[in-house]
């Protein structure tokens, strides 16, 4: 089987994203990643939902996540019988799915697939470690084809990144990160980033950087408050970002910041070009949920409190970016137009 992770930096590894083995699902820290590598290891589905409720895994991670958890649930229902494993996995999904409110829709469809292998099984009379063999393979190939699946994507957006150019990103976009640095290695393209950290877990400084540094990139970090200016200053080509939810009627939720970058990218006449495919559970944007996250976490700098006692904090962890921001929607079918997305469900 071809693994599409071959070529990856060390953090978009299958093992090093979220694997399942023997009874465990092993998550790599990317709270801490790369100043330490450790992993957090998870012995229940509850432990890799808390994991990913506690962002320990980012970007696509908490979707491996899920169906390495649904593996994981499997193996912890093996001595049940087959009534009770069906409810035991519905219950399971149910918690794995909702481990992040603003995700909720799309986490559903990973773990509703794994819920389809269970049914088909418990069908057959196959329990066991056959079950979780079957479930495990799942996971394998949802990541599998997830990656795949981006490695066009990327040739798509990598169409419209200069030679030589410079990108600006925002957060970190996992998959497509990997797999545009992938194929502009493959064409030749020394492209340059510009990744904005992305407090307050600094996604961009440690794991965007980390990966186009560890693919041989060059790239440079900056605060999130300077990317209306260094646009300008450093001549960037392309501003662009992966999203968490892509509503049909066109807006993009994505990591909070994301909606000033695109402002600053419209001034300057900078294409923003948003990766992912539209969302059919998410009709428009009133559809969405915003996560609100712990206050706490703007008043400090991993682990080092920045403000005076009394001071109040706010932290929204994502925001939206209307569609007349975005000059397209780059799936693996090609672009759209954000307001013009029905269409991606009648191109095959």
């Amino acid at each position: 089987m071809i693994r599409y992770d071959e070529g990856m930096a060390f953090m978009l590894r299958y093992e090093n994203v979220a694997w399942y083995e023997n009874g465990k699902v092993r998550i790599l820290d990317r709270r801490i990643y790369p100043m330490e590598t450790k992993y957090v290891t998870c012995t229940t589905h509850e432990e890799v939902a808390q994991a990913i409720a506690d962002m320990v895994t980012q970007s696509a991670g908490p979707y491996t996540a899920a169906a390495m958890g649904m593996a994981l649930a499997a193996y912890e229902a093996m001595q049940k019988d087959e009534k009770d494993i069906l409810h035991f996995m519905e219950k399971a999904s149910y918690t794995l799915s909702h481990a992040r409110p603003t995700t909720v829709e799309k986490m559903k469809r990973v773990v509703e697939g794994a819920m389809k292998i269970v049914r088909g099984k418990l069908e057959t009379g196959e329990t066991g470690q056959k079950l979780v063999d079957a479930v495990f393979d799942y996971a394998f190939n949802f990541i599998n084809n997830n990656y795949k699946k981006h490695h066009v994507i990327a040739k798509y957006l990598a169409d419209h990144v200069p030679c030589n150019g410079t990108v600006m990103t925002q957060c970190f976009g996992e998959t497509i990160i990997g797999t545009l640095l992938h194929e502009c290695r493959e064409r030749g393209n020394s492209i340059k980033m510009i990744c904005p950290e992305t407090r307050p877990y600094y996604q961009g400084a440690r794991l965007t950087a980390s990966v186009a540094c560890d693919m041989g990139f060059d790239v440079t970090v900056i605060t999130d408050n300077m990317p209306g200016y260094v646009m300008h200053e450093k001549k960037v080509d392309l501003f662009t970002s992966a999203a968490d939810v892509i509503t049909m009627d066109g807006y993009v939720v994505n990591k909070v910041g994301t909606f000033q970058i695109a402002l600053a990218a419209s001034y300057w006449g900078i294409p923003y070009l948003v990766t992912g495919i539209p969302n059919p559970a998410h009709p428009n944007i009133n559809s969405v949920k915003i996560e609100l996250r712990d206050p706490s976490l703007t008043m400090d700098t991993l682990g080092t409190k920045t403000t005076m006692d009394g001071v109040q904090g706010f932290y929204p962890a994502f925001d939206i970016t209307p569609p007349k921001l975005c000059d397209g929607i780059v799936t693996d079918r090609g672009i759209f137009a954000p307001i013009n997305l029905k269409t991606y469900f009648n191109k095959k």
